[in-house]
């Protein structure tokens, strides 16, 4: 593949002269966004446009007698396609990729313009439209383009699936000058490639279809998701190829039973998190390195096991590194809520098609959604689309996500949105009471969301119980036995129409925010691994955030043994055994801010020191005039047995419970793990605050499209907790081989932003320095490199001028590349 992701033109109101190569449009690369949109108070209507998009193409001699394809990665959302104003196709579907054929349309050598109409309007005669949308819809160009230069046979598609973690079954579909019927069939070859590049299979013959195995297979599996890739060529008389294409595939099995989900016949559940694509200010138009940033945040920061993308298919990026990293993918159409008339239908159910065709190879990829996201029952609609995959894929399951109870079970799996639960209670409805036919497979596609929307900058009561929210549905889902997954909703806060989310129309549903900065609901998911330890305290312990400076329950979100406590450096208690039980690590509660240090402080013997903790601890919970008769008793005996005067129980409660009118307090937590302290965090009230940064890269590469870097920026005090109070503007300054995504100032919300740079075509280094009031001034240093030259020729026009255009080559075998991706 080719890529023909720079000098595009853009304009933002479509005209015939633009497609013929008149006028002057604005300069863009690929990918893009039709308009930039503000993180808050974003109108939706500012990208609902009917614009432009034009290049010069030329193709070069080689190109004689081969047959010649544009292929776009995403355009939202109805794209129609112009070769020298000459209409080729539309396309009307902006999360799916398509391709138009070029062969006989241009002659090599020659120059001609290329050029998109891009409708991002809301039209309604195309799926997600035709009512309100819970998400901003972004128009662009907004993946990369592709020129593919191919023979007049050639590999069309190549779809693997694995009957068993040692076998393959490859089917190889050609494209010829008649189509996909070629007579005579030619010789193919296929040849399976390991992960450390060595051929490890080969065959041949005059077929279309390959039974492979291979008894030392390495599976994939969440922990080692090993990758294979299945290299396909077709062979001329002599045995040479004329067309090499691949398609990267893990040997695994997945199966949705009654009572949950099995990877390679383990059980496994589906701990998930929905995920949209957007990002602030560019929507929907970011590179592949920062689609593969969100998988691996998704991974290896929360812990999960898989994820939901909400509610269209993502970027290829996305799903490859889902591949690479072993998370699990439940995909599906383009939709919300509406279903539109028998036109809108026919495109949902081309969507189907596309996304099976274009998804079917990766083995994160266990489930299609079919169903229109939290639509009402169609049975003949979904009886088409249920066909159409099981027709395409008859490897995977499909599902449909339904906020209805007892609906109609057209597809193999029930996904129930269930937001039943509203901080008390059971996490989840009972299977029984919710889905029609309990003997098939069940799972909660949504939970949480707008239930409990929960800022960066919320208290510390909301934040903590945001997070606990999270841990129940997730907690009882896991312990049900029958449910196979539970997936947040969601993972981010996102922008949104004005029908919904805040007054600003910002969603804040997301464990994280915009940025991708953790919430404190997001380390309840990263506490759920074992590789990275992990220890966050759901408040800050300050006695102004507290009623009569009484610090209420406290939870610990943890994935250590135990969390040994410390007030003053004076050992408290030991936190463990979390109520959470079905959780790998549930939270754990401190509720006990006395623990021993009436012993080591006061003197008590055992027993009274035992007696006395009670007693406060229940005066910390109901108040000394309201005690329960119980604790009336335990205190009657404190005061008979032990002479304690209620002058000294108060000065205790004063001391150790309500911390007031003394000096402030320091608390520490040591998280132990196998006997050892791993990580200990310290919080105690501090003027003190430093900038953190977690940067997506430092080393950003511009080749086949631009490169961006995404910049998570939190305010941390002294002993590197959050600051949710730092509400401190930010400024931001570029300089080198990079520029500034956004605003040059920001104000930071809950102690948490963000930015981001992008390349600007040249090598070097670049600067991003941010300075925020009475912090030292935080300076991160990129390096970018630029991977290849795009152009490799010049072209001198008619009237002598010099214009940058493509030269393009293909390879030795007569390829214009190796993608398996089939369009």
């Amino acid at each position: 593949m080719i890529s023909l992701n720079y000098d595009w033109e853009f304009v933002t109101e479509w005209t015939e002269d633009f497609a013929l190569g008149k006028g002057v449009g604005e300069p863009v690369r690929l990918p893009h966004t039709v308009r930039e949109v503000p993180q808050h108070y974003a109108d939706d209507m500012s990208y609902q446009l009917v614009s432009g998009y034009r290049r010069k193409l030329r193709l070069p001699a080689s190109a004689a007698g081969r047959r010649v394809f544009v292929r776009f990665d995403g355009a939202a959302h109805i794209a129609t396609v112009y070769l020298n104003g000459r209409e080729l196709t539309t396309h009307s579907c902006g999360y799916t990729a398509f391709s138009v054929e070029l062969t006989g349309c241009l002659a090599p050598e020659t120059v001609a313009w290329l050029s998109v109409r891009l409708d991002s309007t809301e039209n309604p005669a195309v799926p997600p439209f035709g009512f309100v949308i819970d998400y901003l819809t972004y128009g662009g160009l907004y993946r990369p383009c592709w020129l593919e230069i191919r023979p007049e046979t050639f590999i069309e598609d190549i779809y693997v699936t694995t009957p068993t973690t040692r076998t393959a079954s490859v089917i190889l579909t050609l494209s010829g000058p008649d189509g996909d019927k070629t007579d005579p069939l030619p010789a193919t070859r296929i040849r399976l490639i390991d992960q450390d590049g060595q051929c490890v299979l080969e065959e041949s013959g005059q077929q279309l279809n390959y039974t492979l195995t291979l008894p030392n297979a390495r599976p994939w599996t969440l922990e080692t998701p090993a990758l294979y890739t299945l290299e396909a060529a077709v062979l001329d008389d002599t045995g040479t190829p004329t067309e090499t294409r691949a398609a990267v595939f893990g040997f695994r099995t997945a199966e949705f039973r009654a009572d949950g989900f099995y990877l390679n016949g383990q059980k496994t559940f589906l701990r998930g998190l929905n995920r949209h694509q957007c990002y602030p200010y560019i929507g929907y138009a970011a590179p592949d390195s920062l689609q593969r940033e969100d998988a691996r945040i998704l991974k290896e920061e929360l812990g999960l096991t898989a994820v939901r993308t909400s509610h269209y298919p993502q970027s290829q990026a996305f799903i490859d590194a889902c591949d690479r990293l072993g998370l699990l993918v439940f995909t599906e159409i383009p939709g919300w809520q509406h279903i539109g008339g028998s036109e809108w239908k026919a495109q949902a159910v081309e969507n189907v098609r596309e996304m099976v065709r274009q998804y079917r190879n990766h083995p994160s990829v266990v489930l299609w959604g079919v169903r229109i996201n939290e639509s009402q029952d169609d049975d003949e609609f979904y009886r088409e689309t249920n066909a159409v995959a099981h027709a395409l894929d008859k490897s995977r399951p499909t599902s449909g996500v339904r906020y209805i109870e007892k609906s109609s079970l057209l597809e193999d799996v029930y996904a129930f949105n269930d937001f039943s639960y509203a901080g008390q209670g059971a996490g989840v409805r009972p299977k029984e009471k919710i889905t029609p036919d309990t003997t098939k497979p069940f799972l909660v596609s949504e939970h949480n969301g707008h239930m409990f929307p929960t800022k960066p900058y919320d208290t510390w009561e909301r934040r903590q119980a945001h997070a606990l929210r999270h841990a129940r549905v997730q907690n009882d889902a896991a312990g049900s036995g029958v449910h196979a997954g539970c997936f947040g909703w969601c993972m981010f806060d996102y922008p949104t129409h004005k029908d919904f989310g805040s007054g600003d129309r910002v969603c804040y549903h997301g464990v994280m925010d915009a940025f991708r900065n953790p919430k404190l609901a997001a380390w309840l998911y990263a506490s759920q691994q074992d590789v990275t330890p992990v220890l966050e305290i759901g408040s800050s312990m300050d006695i102004g955030d507290y009623p009569g400076g009484n610090i209420g329950d406290v939870w610990v979100f943890t994935n250590a043994d135990e969390v040994r406590l410390y007030k003053n450096g004076n050992y408290v208690t030991t936190l463990k055994g979390s109520p959470y039980t079905a959780l790998p690590h549930g939270p754990l509660l401190m509720d006990d801010v006395i623990g021993e240090l009436l012993v080591s402080q006061e003197g008590y013997p055992e027993k009274k020191a035992e007696l006395a903790r009670q007693c406060l601890l229940a005066a910390r919970k109901y108040g000394f005039d309201h005690l329960p008769p119980s604790d009336k008793l335990r205190m009657g005996l404190l005061m008979t047995r032990y002479e304690m005067t209620e002058e000294e129980a108060r000065r205790l409660y004063t001391k150790y419970v309500s911390n007031w009118g003394g000096a402030s307090t320091a608390w520490r937590f040591d998280a132990v793990k196998d006997g050892e302290v791993v990580l200990s965090r310290t919080v105690c009230p501090t003027t003190r605050l430093h900038l953190e940064a977690s940067v997506s890269s430092d080393t950003l590469v511009e080749g086949d499209t631009y490169d961006m870097a995404l910049v998570r920026l939190r305010i941390l005090d002294e002993n590197g907790q959050p600051a949710p109070f730092a509400q401190l503007p930010l400024h931001f300054h570029v300089s080198g081989a990079a520029r500034l995504v956004g605003p040059t100032v920001v104000t930071a919300e809950g102690g948490m932003t963000g930015c981001m740079l992008r390349t600007a075509g040249e090598a070097g280094e670049a600067v991003l320095t941010v300075i925020g009031d009475r912090m030292v001034p935080l300076e991160l240093r990129f390096m970018v490199r630029l991977a290849k030259e795009p152009y490799t020729d010049e072209e001198e026009t008619d009237d002598g001028t010099q214009e940058r255009v493509d030269e393009i080559q293909p390879d030795a075998a007569g390829s214009a590349g190796s993608d398996g991706e089939s369009v």
